[in-house]
C-alpha cells in the first residue's frame, strides 16, 4: 500500500509534478518509480481504450500494491460512477489502496458523496474540476470536499476548452477566471490544486511559460503528460531561494524570546504578521521535504 509520509502535512507536501501514465502501459508504470516527478497518477480513464479498460484496471491495482514508488504520491485516476467501468474500478483501488483516487467531471457535492460512498472510507479522494458546472459550484464543492476527505482537485483544462468551445491561446486568458477561481475555492477549504495539462509536447518553452503563469495564480503543481515535462514543473513550483530565505528570516524573528506571543514585528525594516509567519513555515516544509527528495 502507498503511504503518505507522516511528518508531511498536506499543505507541506510537495505535488510541483503530477505525471499522468497510462494504467494499460507496464513498461511506463515501471518507469515512473524512477522518474523525478511529485505524483504518479495511474490513468484508467482518458488514456486508456474502452476494450483494455480491465486490463488496465488489474494492471494499476497490482502496480500500487506492489509499491515501489519511493516519496512518490501515488493516485490512481477512475472511470466516472456513470459509466460501464466506474464501480470496478472504484472498488478495485479501494483494495489496492492508493495514496489518493481521482474522480472525474465531479459538478456537485452530491458528486463526491456517491465517489465516497462507493470507493468507502480510508483512501483520500481527488476530483477533477473540469466543466462549467463545476466551475460555478466551486464554492459548494470546496464546502463537501473537506467534508468527504477530498485531499486535491485537478484542473481538466482540456474538458473545460471544450466545454466552454473557446480558443485555446498561449496565454489562457478565456480559462483565466475559472483558473483563480479554483484555485481560490481550493485554498479556502484546504485543499491541494493542481494545474491542467500542457498538449504541445515538443515545446518545452512554452510548457515553461505556461508552468510559470500557474504559478504566478498559486496552484501547487502542474498535472503533465509526458516525462520531458518535468523538469520544467519541478523549477517552476519549488519555493525560489530568496523566499525561502525570507521565510526563515521571518520564522527566527518570531522565535526570539522577546517575540513570543507578538502579533505584529517589524523585521529587516517590513511589517510581518502572524500570517506572514504561517505560510513561511509552510514554505520552509515544503522547501525541506523537496531537498529530502534530491538527495
Amino acid at each position: 500500500m502507498a503511504t503518505m509520509a507522516a511528518s508531511q502535512s498536506s499543505g507541506a507536501r510537495p505535488r510541483r509534478s503530477a505525471l499522468y501514465l497510462p494504467g494499460s502501459n507496464a513498461r511506463a508504470i515501471e518507469k515512473a518509480r524512477t522518474l523525478p516527478c511529485d505524483v504518479v497518477i495511474l490513468d484508467l480513464e482518458d488514456s486508456v481504450a474502452p476494450e483494455t479498460k480491465p486490463a488496465a484496471r488489474a494492471l494499476a491495482a497490482e502496480a500500487v500494491r506492489a509499491g515501489g514508488f519511493g516519496s512518490r504520491e501515488l493516485v490512481m485516476r477512475v472511470n466516472g460512477l456513470d459509466t460501464p467501468w466506474g464501480a470496478e474500478d472504484l472498488a478495485a483501488a479501494a483494495s489496492a489502496r492508493p495514496d489518493a483516487v481521482l474522480v472525474p467531471k465531479v459538478g456537485s457535492p452530491q458528486d463526491l458523496a456517491a465517489y465516497r460512498k462507493a470507493l468507502g472510507p480510508g483512501t483520500a479522494l481527488w476530483a477533477m474540476i473540469e466543466t462549467c458546472q463545476a466551475v460555478f459550484a466551486l464554492d459548494a464543492l470546496g464546502r463537501a470536499s473537506a467534508l468527504e476527505g477530498v485531499g486535491g482537485w485537478v484542473i481538466g483544462t482540456n474538458d473545460l476548452v471544450k466545454e466552454m468551445r473557446c480558443r485555446p491561446r498561449p496565454d489562457r486568458a478565456p480559462l483565466l477566471p475559472a483558473l483563480a477561481m479554483s484555485v481560490m475555492a481550493a485554498r479556502g477549504y484546504g485543499i491541494a490544486v493542481l494545474d491542467g495539462v500542457y498538449n504541445d509536447i515538443p515545446d518545452l518553452a512554452g510548457l515553461a511559460r505556461e508552468c510559470a503563469q500557474g504559478a504566478d495564480l498559486g496552484f501547487d503543481g502542474k498535472s503533465l503528460i509526458h516525462p520531458t515535462h518535468l523538469e520544467a514543473a519541478n523549477r517552476a513550483f519549488s519555493p525560489e531561494p530568496a523566499a525561502v530565505a525570507w521565510a526563515r528570516t521571518v520564522a527566527a524573528a518570531f522565535d526570539l524570546r522577546e517575540n513570543i506571543g507578538k502579533g505584529v514585528l517589524k523585521v529587516e525594516g517590513r511589517m510581518v504578521e502572524r500570517l506572514h509567519l504561517a505560510e513561511a513555515q509552510r514554505l520552509i516544509a515544503v522547501a525541506e521535504a523537496i531537498a529530502a527528495r534530491e538527495v
